[in-house]
């Protein structure tokens, strides 16, 4: 395999590539004759009494994401843009504007109705989707901000685990939990006391935990953030890094090329021929297109401003407001976490969950399209901008 075709096995566009690959897959198979064995092979053959491959896919590949998100953010925390208050700030602020201000929308337009339980969904922004878009827009997006896109996606993916385990986590069975502290304590031992300095070790026990926080009730993928929390991160003399580093370098391509698109594939099968009457599911799309679409860039850019003025953060250095608000918009791409939490709020009601896959379709493309183009305008009246004062200039 040449440098060339590793670096782009790499690269954040090629996942954003494959993700729109597996979508578009996904729903042609939903939409053919194929569909019938499609879901036959995804939920009807079982293993381990009621298991099934879709449900493997959500509730214990997905909890591998989740660990890879829960080092991205330690790591963040410890060594990166969340390391300072000062660095982290800004994206911890827009990304709290970014999920309060969707959720507002989504209560508004469907409080007291049977969709109330989706709140959690445009909440979320999708880290891969979102960085594959903006590495594909680079050269009209400011490129420097790509790290404030990280970061707001890291704390806004922190809250919406939090959502997870919070909202959707039923029938809680204590003595499970019990028994998962009870690991949780002995990881901890293993990285502080006894310096275990060895990835097997964390990874058998994580499989434990998995088990017993799936026994329990809580959602299992929180089990994936819960055993990155207990991973060590000092440096290895010999290999100059630490497990931390060396476990996310690992998993990345895993989640990036195999896992992301799988799941890609499991959930985005919408059948377009819902037998349905729209007028009565329009405040759930609604809520979720514009909790994505519109609440994800108002928040984010209402918070950050905000704060800014009451000198609470500083916007990063050398960055427009002008550039700062196209990323809010594609952070409006729900579409992984979006679906995800959509599975969850609705499970058991395959015409709901449907329905909210198609808006968060809608959305993840509207912010797309929106991004591109407000970018465009927005790099054309800085040329005209600079064309002018340098013309002025030379006349002087």
């Amino acid at each position: 395999m040449n440098l060339s075709f590793k670096n782009l096995l790499k690269s954040e566009v090629f996942t954003g590539v494959l993700l729109v690959l597996a979508t578009i897959l996904s729903l042609i198979i939903a939409n053919s004759s194929l569909k019938e064995h499609y879901h036959h092979l995804m939920s009807g053959i079982t293993f381990f009494n009621t298991f099934n491959l879709h449900m493997f896919i959500n509730d214990f590949l997905m909890a591998i994401f989740f660990l890879l998100v829960g080092l991205e953010i330690k790591h963040e925390i410890l060594f990166g843009n969340l390391s300072s208050f000062k660095k982290a700030s800004f994206p911890i602020l827009s990304a709290f504007g970014g999920v309060i201000v969707p959720a507002i929308i989504f209560t508004i337009f469907n409080c007291n109705t049977e969709f109330a339980s989706g709140v959690g969904i445009p909440i979320s922004t999708d880290i891969a989707f979102a960085v594959g878009i903006f590495m594909i827009l680079k050269n009209k997006i400011d490129p420097s901000l790509k790290i404030f896109l990280l970061s707001l996606a890291v704390v806004d993916d922190l809250i919406s685990i939090l959502v997870i385990g919070v909202l959707y986590s039923s029938n809680i069975k204590y003595e499970f939990l019990f028994i998962a502290l009870v690991l949780m304590l002995l990881l901890l031992a293993m990285n502080k006391i006894f310096k275990v300095n060895k990835i097997s070790p964390y990874i058998l026990l994580g499989l434990v935990l998995w088990y017993l926080i799936y026994s329990s009730g809580v959602h299992s993928t929180i089990s994936g953030v819960l055993l990155a929390i207990m991973i060590p991160s000092q440096k290895n003399k010999n290999t100059k890094a630490s497990m931390l580093e060396i476990l996310e370098h690992k998993l990345t391509p895993i989640c990036n090329l195999i896992i992301l698109p799988l799941f890609a594939l499991v959930n985005t099968a919408i059948n377009f021929k819902v037998d349905i009457e729209f007028a009565l599911v329009d405040t759930l799309i609604m809520g979720i297109v514009l909790g994505l679409s519109v609440g994800k860039p108002l928040g984010i850019m209402l918070f950050s401003y905000i704060g800014t003025k009451l000198n609470i953060t500083e916007k990063p250095d050398n960055t427009s407001w002008s550039s700062i608000f196209c990323v809010s918009i594609l952070a409006g791409i729900g579409f992984t976490m979006a679906i995800f939490v959509s599975e969850i709020a609705f499970a058991n009601y395959t015409t709901i969950v449907n329905i909210s896959k198609i808006s968060i379709l809608i959305a993840s493309l509207f912010s797309i399209i929106s991004t591109y183009l407000i970018a465009n305008v927005f790099n054309f009246i800085k040329n005209n901008y600079n064309k002018s004062h340098s013309i002025d200039n030379i006349a002087s």
